[in-house]
């Protein structure tokens, strides 16, 4: 009960009509974790949003924590030992209750201090980190879970506004030229590789920023997949802010 309580007292949904992603054909909207976990993806909707206000000052637990690398995964603990004011506290307990609530339905939720990731520039013509929009794959039936507590928030776009990298012909032509290995085959480099998961925006594609404070879950690519995967992508930091994130 007092978790219920805490759950409605700090974080609250916005009816429908009001939430500015409810007329895109791309997203669904929940009110409560569990309709964010049991609402199954159909036709094009591969992405579900728990639309949240949440209270709480996210960036004194920001400025509390020490960044130790460009990617630092703050544990419970750690949270716990932070020092923090009435609204810090609120913060706290909002990220503990998400993780716990993944972690109660099977996922392992990690929760990152961000500076940066870290980028591929090994190619001038095809770049395979999280900045270029991607889907993410799994071998087995799974979905993505992200929340921005602070921060710049990722970026999804619709799939019929997105081509696949690789069927780009000068890409396709140059990765030909990469793939020397006459024993195997020219696909299954591609997928070794993940370049078959990167996509490029058409023009005049408009991305959907996913916002802070919300959960989302969105659509993987595996075996048992009823829909196209999630396009989406990590965005450039804000100049001198580090992100808060939930991810699993």
């Amino acid at each position: 009960m007092q978790f219920l309580s805490f759950v409605v007292q700090y974080v609250t949904s916005s009816p429908t009509m009001n939430q500015p992603f409810s007329e895109n054909k791309q997203i669904g909207i929940v009110i409560t974790f569990s309709e964010l976990v049991n609402t199954a993806f159909e036709g094009e909707k591969n992405a579900l949003c728990w639309h949240r206000n949440l209270k709480g000052d996210f960036k004194e637990i920001v400025e509390k924590l020490q960044l130790k690398e460009n990617i630092t995964e703050v544990s419970a603990k750690e949270l716990l030992a932070l020092q923090l004011s009435e609204q810090g506290t609120i913060a706290r307990e909002i990220i503990l209750t998400d993780l716990q609530l993944l972690a109660d339905f099977g996922a392992s939720p990690s929760l990152n201090l961000l500076k940066c990731y870290e980028r591929d520039d090994a190619f001038d013509f095809i770049s395979t980190d999280v900045y270029s929009y991607h889907v993410d794959r799994s071998p087995i039936a799974t979905d993505t879970f992200l929340c921005t507590y602070h921060g710049a928030a990722s970026d999804i776009i619709p799939n019929e506004q997105a081509v696949q990298k690789i069927l780009i012909p000068e890409i396709r032509e140059k990765l030909n030229e990469l793939h020397n290995d006459p024993t195997e085959e020219f696909e299954d480099f591609l997928k070794e590789n993940y370049f078959d998961l990167h996509y490029q925006a058409q023009p005049n594609t408009t991305p959907i920023n996913l916002g802070v404070g919300h959960l989302w879950r969105l659509a993987v690519d595996h075996p048992k997949q009823q829909v196209p995967p999630c396009i989406h992508r990590a965005p450039i930091e804000n100049e001198g802010e580090y992100r808060l994130l939930l991810i699993c």
